[in-house]
Formats: structure tokens, sequence, C-alpha cells
């Protein structure tokens, strides 16, 4: 199809990178150039493993899908198995997946492809910790200023963090990552908890998947009812947050969304707020602006965008 976008999801699947990865397998306007694995929710022999379910999941096999960072840059793995369940995908039940693992590591194929496509042809849509990000950017500074753009999900400004008072998970398990991916000269568009605790799974949004009749439908169905249990008891709402399958949606209408451009930094130093996201909304410092800082959703143009587009993966009922 012409006029496709290029992109390489680098994830740490989670119930939200799931159905981040299904809206992108799902949408025409998009060529998938492989999908990379990062340690985060759930250590890398879990997250690679769940990205090979969801391709199938998707009936996407041929789907490239490399394995990469088994830990943050300096920190020790702060995983989530609370909130996504042991597996990282718990919820639905999904076989394990017979599509081969690709041999090489995803840094270096994350790099591979950013010296070979065309220049700035190539988004890396970042689900995750931004390790593999990092490691690549560093291994071979050329890439920054061969990337259209790094869309990732992370930080929060205004809403606080998830993991701590101050900081988002993401971010927070590999600060040093971030500091380095946001300092890198790409373009960057970040959404934050302050964008995707906007986005919320009622008990009507997760029947409408369900509703679709289909085996993705009620998979996704499934992994929702579970992931949101959490967030629901957290923060007293019907419903938790999406918050992976916006960084897909942006690429797809990005009229759902408001921001603005602004300096985002990282705290690397302080133990009280590792990993915080400071975003200079209101344009106080001099520091330049490095990322286009999302705030605002249309949710109920995000949701019919999702289920739109989840209906559309009719993948058949293994034998």
């Amino acid at each position: 199809m012409p006029g496709r976008r290029k992109i390489i999801i680098d994830t740490d699947p989670g119930q939200d990178d799931a159905v981040a990865i299904l809206l992108a397998l799902a949408s025409p306007e998009l060529e998938v150039l492989g999908i990379t694995a990062v340690c985060g929710n759930v250590p890398l022999a879990l997250t690679e493993r769940n990205a090979r379910r969801i391709c199938e999941l998707a009936g996407r096999p041929e789907t490239l899908v490399f394995a990469g960072a088994t830990r943050p840059l300096l920190r020790e793995l702060v995983t989530a198995e609370q909130v996504h369940g042991k597996t990282g995908l718990n919820g639905p039940e999904l076989p394990e997946p017979s599509m081969r693992l690709q041999d090489a590591h995803a840094v270096d194929f994350i790099i591979e492809t950013l010296m070979t496509e065309e220049r700035a042809s190539v988004t890396l849509c970042a689900l995750g910790p931004l390790t593999n990000l990092a490691l690549a950017l560093v291994r071979e500074p050329r890439i920054a200023s061969r990337i259209q753009e790094i869309v990732l999900m992370g930080g929060g400004f205004f809403e606080g963090g998830n993991v701590t008072p101050t900081a988002e998970f993401n971010i927070y398990v590999d600060p040093h990552a971030a500091d380095i991916v946001l300092k890198s000269g790409a373009p960057i568009v970040m959404l934050p908890l302050d964008v995707t605790h906007k986005a919320l799974t009622t008990a009507a949004r997760t029947r409408a998947f369900r509703g679709l009749g289909t085996r993705v439908g009620v998979a996704v169905a499934e992994m929702l009812e579970f992931f949101e249990r959490f967030d629901e008891q957290k923060y007293g709402t019907d419903g938790g947050p999406l918050h992976d399958p916006c960084v897909i949606a942006w690429l797809l209408a990005p009229q759902l969304f408001r921001g603005r451009c602004c300096n985002v930094e990282v705290e690397t130093t302080s133990e009280l707020t590792m990993g915080m996201t400071v975003a200079d909304w209101w344009g106080v410092t001099s520091r330049p602006k490095n990322a286009t800082y999302i705030r605002d959703v249309d949710h109920d143009g995000f949701f019919r965008l999702l289920v739109e587009r989840i209906g559309r993966l009719k993948s058949p009922v293994p034998a």
C-alpha cells in the first residue's frame, strides 16, 4: 500500500501493549517492520514471548520479533506483575507461540533498519522502558538524525506518577535511558499519564470489544477486564487508563489529541523523585523544546477507532 508509515514497535507486553500491537497490525496505514521486546512490565523472557503470542492472535505470524535488553542501563529491574499478572498478559488463555524469535538482537535490528531505510522514513513507537532505544542511540549516534519520529508512552507531570508520587512506570524503570532519548535531538512525541488517564476502559467500552464476536475482540475484553481491576481499585474509576494504544492512535488520528512542544527533562539523581518527567509547559525556562507533549484526547473518538480497527482482525481459531 503506497504511503504506509514504517514503524518499529519497542514494547514490554503488558495488556495495554498488546492492544497497541493489535491496533498497529490491524491498520493498513502502518507497515510494522519489526517488534523489539524490552524488559519492563515483566522480564524479557516473558515480554518477547508475549509479543509473539499477540502477533499470532492477530493472524500475523510473519511479523519479525526481536529480543532486546534484559535489564535497565544502570539500575536494577523493577517489574509490574501486580498490575499485569505473572505472565504479563494475564486474562485470556493464549497458546504458546509457534512463530520464531529472530536471531538478531533488538538493538542491532533498530540500528540496521534506521541506517538502511531512507532517512526520516522510520518511526520508533516506544511502549515500554526506553533501554533498547538508548542503547541504539549510544552505539550508533548517527541514527538520531535518521529517525522520522520517536512516539513514546511515558512520563507524567500534571497527573503525577503511577509507580511513585512523581514517576510514571516506563520512565522510572530506566530513567537514564529516557534521559538519553530525550536529549538525542530526534523528533519526539510524548503521550504521558496526563493524556492516557483520560482514556478509560469503561465497562461499556470493554463490552464493545467483546461484542465484536471475534477471537481477538474477546481476547482484548479479557485482557482489559484483568488489567483494569488494579487501576479501578487504585483510582476509584469505572475502568482503568489504556496507556500504550495512545501511541498508535496518535499515528493514525493525530486530530484526536492536543498538546504542545516544550522542554521535557528526566530526574536521574534524586531517589525521592527518580524518573520524574519535568515538562516546562508554560515555557518558564530557557531550556530547548525537545518534545511534543500531549495532554488531551478525544476519548470517545479514541475508543471508536480502537473498536473499529480491532474488529478487522479475524484470525482463525487454532485447531
